[in-house]
C-alpha cells in the first residue's frame, strides 16, 4: 500500500530533514483515514488479533513532526500541546454525545456513532471506540486500545495505551464488555467478548489471572497476551505469596479470578451481582 510504503520511509528517515513538508502530507493523509477508523492499530482478521506496526508508526511519526504550539482557550485556561495532534473535530452530525464537563479527545482517535462519552474522560491518539460504547465519567482510553461494541467502560476506569514498543499489542476490549468501576487494563491484555470486569480488578500483562470454574492460569506468553476468555466473569481476589518469608507470615498478593461464565442471554450486571454475593 501507497501510504503504508511512505509511513514506513519517513518514520525511518530523519524528521528534520529535507523531506518533512512531504513527510507532513502523508502524515496528514494518514490522520485522515485513522480519524474515520479506515486503519486501526490493531485489527481481528481470521478470528486473530494482529498488530498493525506500520500504524503505529505513523502515530509516532506525527509526534516527531509536530512542533509545539499554544492551544489556549483563553487566559485563564492555558494548554500547549504538539499542533499535529490537536483535539478531534466532532459534530453533530458524527453521532457521538460529548456530555458538557471537561472531556478531550485526542485527534487521530475513531469514535463511532453512537458512543457516549460522560464527563471528564479521556480518549487519546489512535483509540478506536465502536459503535454504542460507554466511556463513563474520569475513564481513560489510552493510545491505540482497541474497543468493541457495545462495551460499559465504567466510572475512574483505566484502559491502558501500547504505542511502544512498536510490535507490542494494545489493550483491545471486544464486544459486549462490560468494564467495572476503577478496574486498570494495562500492557496489551485482550478481554474476550462477553467478558464482565468487576469494580477494582487490575489486570497487566504479567498478572496471573486464576480460572476456578476450568481450573487453569492465564498468563502472558512470550510475545503473546494476557487473554480473558469469552464470557468470563473475573473479580478481584488474592493468593499467598509463594515464598517461605511470606507463607510464615500470612502475606498475600491481590490477583484476577474467574468465578463463572455468562452467555449472551445473561445480562452482566445479573451475573456480577450473583456473583459476587
Amino acid at each position: 500500500m501507497r501510504l503504508q510504503d511512505e509511513i514506513e520511509r519517513f518514520y525511518d528517515a530523519e524528521p528534520g530533514g529535507p523531506d518533512r513538508a512531504a513527510a507532513l502530507k502523508a502524515f496528514n493523509e494518514f490522520k485522515f483515514f485513522l480519524n474515520r477508523g479506515e486503519i486501526r492499530a490493531a485489527e481481528k482478521s481470521g478470528g486473530t488479533w494482529k498488530v498493525n506496526s506500520w500504524v503505529k508508526k505513523g502515530i509516532i511519526l506525527g509526534f516527531r513532526l509536530g512542533v509545539l504550539e499554544d492551544a489556549s482557550i483563553d487566559a485563564r485556561f492555558r494548554y500547549f500541546d504538539k499542533n499535529t495532534y490537536p483535539l478531534k473535530s466532532v459534530s453533530v452530525a458524527d453521532g457521538v454525545r460529548i456530555v458538557p464537563g471537561g472531556s478531550s479527545i485526542r485527534d487521530g482517535a475513531y469514535i463511532a456513532s453512537g458512543v457516549v462519552c460522560m464527563p471528564p474522560m479521556y480518549i487519546n491518539v489512535g483509540a478506536y471506540v465502536d459503535e454504542g460504547t460507554m466511556i463513563d465519567s474520569h475513564a481513560l482510553v489510552g493510545s491505540c486500545a482497541q474497543i468493541g461494541k457495545r462495551v460499559h467502560v465504567s466510572a475512574a476506569a483505566q484502559i491502558g495505551g501500547v504505542l511502544e514498543p512498536i510490535g507490542a499489542f494494545p489493550v483491545i476490549i471486544e464486544d459486549d464488555v462490560m468494564v467495572g468501576g476503577n478496574c486498570g487494563i494495562y500492557e496489551g491484555t485482550i478481554v474476550s467478548r462477553l467478558a464482565v470486569i468487576a469494580a477494582g480488578v487490575i489486570m497487566t500483562g504479567g498478572t496471573p489471572v486464576y480460572d476456578s470454574v476450568k481450573k487453569t492460569v492465564y498468563r502472558k506468553e512470550g510475545d503473546s497476551p494476557l487473554v480473558i476468555p469469552e464470557g468470563a466473569v473475573v473479580v478481584p481476589g488474592s493468593r499467598p505469596l509463594d515464598t517461605e518469608w511470606g507463607k510464615a507470615r500470612g502475606i498475600t498478593v491481590s490477583t484476577p479470578v474467574i468465578v463463572k461464565y455468562r452467555d449472551e442471554k445473561t445480562a452482566a450486571a445479573t451475573v456480577l451481582e450473583e456473583s459476587l454475593r
